[in-house]
């Protein structure tokens, strides 16, 4: 095996003093919630918002004075860059990061305050990566690998020391997968604790390339996913062995258990995490009733993440709960048909957000006219109250877009 607890024990000294200690907290919310005893432990709490600065010091520390002259580079979209760029100019290496060329202008610029050159090529991470080994080939670099080095797997792996250290107890670990360096290093401390415990791995469903990878498939994904972090179409040479020896098994999630998993960490937990990051409580409510009872540590592996990607979360998922809802209502083009509608939306207890008065665009008598209100209200059962109030004073009213069940706009008509 490339890791061993005693590998991870020695990064753990390099680490020490020079990354956060993270806490591991009790989360009694999601504990509620679930019926299972929750701990998260803290990575989105780094200093660059990601656990991946563990495993870059570790790797940079252990260059040879020729290759730290010449400096190193890495490939990634977001977190790794800034994790070795981070260290890297606290050791004084020149850093040169390949990032695809789609990357958002956000993580460039965060990634070049840190001292790196950013250099956009390909049009994806795995393009990105093959030009950086590449560059480093040919200019006598140091290629720091995202997750397939045994350097970058025990730097991650002291995470598990940590968690085993704060909560012995834990009957189990659920940590996010993408290449496979952060969960290779964690279980292999933890199963050196306690070798009982149950280690899970939670994958993005459209890149599941290590759920693939171990049942002899070969490695697939695409698509646009909330969770960057773990879009990862290759898994790791190295860590592909370590998983398959350790982890109990890979929970596949949706873009839809991602999306709500960081909802639930904000609204319970006041956590902000990445989509990765949320990916461990996507599965364990996917995977709840298995867990009752028992005490099982989820891996917040970092927290960066657009504030608009963010804003356009949370206001989805107001409109899956029937808490924000778009609603068309027909009335008659004379004075006052709008003053009334709004105030039965008001009595009712609905707040208005928005309002659109459309005479020339749609499919109805020229007398007459549509309103697109969007309405926030309590619940989705609220929302019913108030289109049956609309519909019995002679509205007739459509719910636009999906409902907080997912069922189709309902034509509600008297």
């Amino acid at each position: 095996m490339n890791i061993t607890v005693e590998r991870i024990r020695e990064a753990a000294v390099l680490l020490k003093g020079r990354v956060l200690r993270t806490p591991s907290l009790p989360a009694k919310a999601l504990s509620d919630l679930t019926g299972v005893d929750v701990v998260l432990k803290l990575e989105n709490l780094q200093h660059t918002g990601s656990f991946k600065v563990r495993g870059a010091l570790v790797k940079l520390l252990g260059l040879d004075d020729g290759v730290r002259r010449a400096g190193v580079v890495a490939a990634s979209a977001g977190n790794h860059a800034q994790g070795v760029a981070y260290h890297a100019r606290e050791l004084g290496i020149s850093t040169l990061v390949v990032m695809p060329e789609a990357t958002p202008f956000t993580k460039v610029s965060r990634t070049e305050a840190l001292g790196a050159r950013v250099l956009l090529h390909g049009e994806d991470l795995k393009q990105a990566q093959e030009h950086a080994r590449r560059l480093a080939d040919e200019g006598g670099l140091g290629y720091v690998h995202p997750y397939d080095d045994p350097d970058i797997m025990a730097g991650q792996g002291t995470i598990g020391l940590e968690m085993m250290a704060d909560d012995p107890d834990l009957d189990a670990v659920i940590v996010p997968i993408g290449g496979g360096g952060l969960i290779s290093g964690i279980a292999t401390a933890a199963k050196a604790v306690n070798p009982d415990i149950e280690i899970l791995g939670a994958e993005a469903a459209l890149y599941p390339s290590m759920y693939r990878a171990l049942g002899g498939s070969a490695p697939e994904g695409g698509g646009a996913t909330v969770a960057e972090g773990i879009a990862v179409k290759t898994p790791g040479r190295l860590t592909i062995p370590v998983v398959e020896d350790l982890i109990s098994r890979i929970v596949l999630l949706d873009e839809a258990d991602l999306e709500q998993a960081l909802r639930t960490l904000l609204d319970t937990q006041r956590i902000v995490a990445e989509g990765a990051g949320a990916a461990p409580l996507a599965a364990l409510m996917q995977e709840k009733e298995r867990f009752q009872g028992r005490k099982v540590g989820l891996v917040v592996s970092g927290g960066n993440i657009d504030p608009r990607l963010l804003s356009s979360i949370l206001m989805r998922g107001l409109v899956r709960e029937g808490r924000l809802t778009r609603l068309g209502i027909e009335i008659p083009d004379r004075p006052g048909a709008l003053a009334r509608i709004t105030g039965i939306i008001g009595d009712g207890g609905g707040n208005i957000v928005e309002v659109t008065h459309q005479r020339l665009f749609y499919d109805i008598p020229v007398k007459e006219t549509e309103v697109d209100v969007v309405v926030e209200t309590v619940d989705a059962a609220h929302v019913w109250r108030i289109v049956d109030q609309l519909s019995e004073a002679g509205f007739p009213v459509r719910i636009l877009g999906a409902t907080s069940d997912g069922t189709p706009a309902h034509i509600c008509q008297t």
